[in-house]
């Protein structure tokens, strides 16, 4: 199925595997790859060297060429550094989970890197399309981890109707039915973070797995008790928990996170507070939110990799309550794109909906930018 997005970045099948803290690792990002679709790497809880490596043993693991790409904090002290780094190991895509600056990308874009932002709202979509970007994700408030209010069904058509590049549809897909829904919409494609977390590639521990499994939709919440920011995840007693833990029992345990998360970046104190207040710039946070943001990477790190879903949170898209099954990437790829087709048959089928396809529409799996018109 040929888009915008898959032209743009040379993946096979217009799906995205999104950069999941913790869990984005080289392992599920080459089976991601392998599958046709775009594999990111989540490096903000690397250091530059163990980012370097992941992206080398990435490569050893596709054929030569595969495209991949690497999620980046656009608001981290080193972000100059990794993007460097990005640059140096012939990274085909750069990803970032906030709008980077405009300098950033203008690097980026000189080097031959495609630059893919992920949005919450339609002005920031507009902004990064103004900068330079090549394309955006956009995530609507049915996405896991940080996310915003708007649903993506709403979100979605505002951010197609402002810009021109390609749009890839985040948040509440995990599917052949949506991803034929997000072209309807207009998007090139879609994204999907915790239909990937569970798959059978993911290295996320049995027992969370097991978790997520279990969870309905009623069991996915979206808390302010993690780091002061609206942040969806699988509601747990842990979670409970913190909602009713006072400021003062919050901020204790934020700077003991603090401190164990600059052991495991590699960032100084100095750094982390040039975090912190790039964290703040132009957002109506306190400094006890930005202190408590420390919570966020280690408490992922306690379930992601530990296991421990008594003691950490689980980010996780509203998408958990109807997944029952853990596929490979290659198998979830492959179901993905038979039920799209599968769709799109019935709708234009003579016994579907809309009929037949009209004269001149492609009778094949290509798809323009969007869906054709029915009739």
């Amino acid at each position: 199925m040929e888009t915008a997005f898959t032209k743009l970045v040379g993946v096979e099948h217009p799906i995205v595997q999104t950069g999941m803290g913790w869990v984005a690792g080289p392992r599920l990002v080459s089976a991601a790859a392998n599958a046709g679709a775009l594999g990111i790497l989540a490096s903000a809880t690397m250091t530059t060297e163990h980012l370097r490596s992941a992206v080398r043993e990435v490569r050893s693991r596709v054929p030569r060429g595969t495209p991949f790409g690497v999620n980046l904090r656009a608001d981290a002290g080193d972000a100059p550094e990794r993007v460097r780094l990005i640059i140096e190991e012939g990274v085909r895509v750069a990803s970032f989970a906030l709008a980077p600056s405009q300098e950033l990308i203008g690097r980026l874009k000189n080097a031959g890197v495609v630059v893919i932002p992920s949005i919450g709202a339609r002005r920031h979509a507009e902004k990064v399309a103004a900068w330079g970007a090549d394309a955006v994700i956009v995530q609507g408030g049915e996405g896991g981890g940080h996310t915003g209010d708007v649903a993506t069904t709403v979100l979605l058509p505002q951010v197609v109707d402002a810009v021109d590049i390609p749009v890839v549809a985040a948040g509440g897909f995990g599917d052949g039915r949506g991803l034929v829904a997000a072209l309807a919409y207009g998007a090139a494609g879609i994204a999907m973070g915790t239909r990937f977390l569970l798959t059978s590639d993911s290295t996320v521990p049995d027992a969370v797995k097991a978790a997520y499994l279990k969870a309905t939709v009623r069991d996915v919440t979206v808390t302010t008790a993690v780091d002061g920011l609206p942040h969806r995840m699988l509601r747990t007693e842990l979670v409970d928990s913190l909602e009713r833990a006072g400021r003062t029992r919050a901020l204790v345990r934020a700077v003991r996170h603090a401190a164990g998360l600059r052991r495991l970046s590699g960032l100084s104190w100095p750094q982390m507070v040039r975090d912190g207040l790039a964290m703040k710039h132009g957002k109506d946070l306190s400094w006890s939110q930005v202190l408590l943001a420390a919570n966020t990477p280690m408490l992922l790190k306690a379930s992601m990799v530990e296991g421990r879903t008594d003691l950490g949170v689980m980010a996780s898209g509203q998408i958990a309550g109807v997944i029952d099954d853990l596929p490979s990437c290659a198998e979830l790829v492959s179901r993905v794109m038979a039920e799209a087709q599968s769709v799109l048959d019935r709708l234009h089928g003579p016994d579907g909906p809309y009929g037949p396809l009209g004269p001149g529409v492609p009778d094949g799996p290509h798809v323009p930018d969007a869906l054709p018109p029915p009739g």
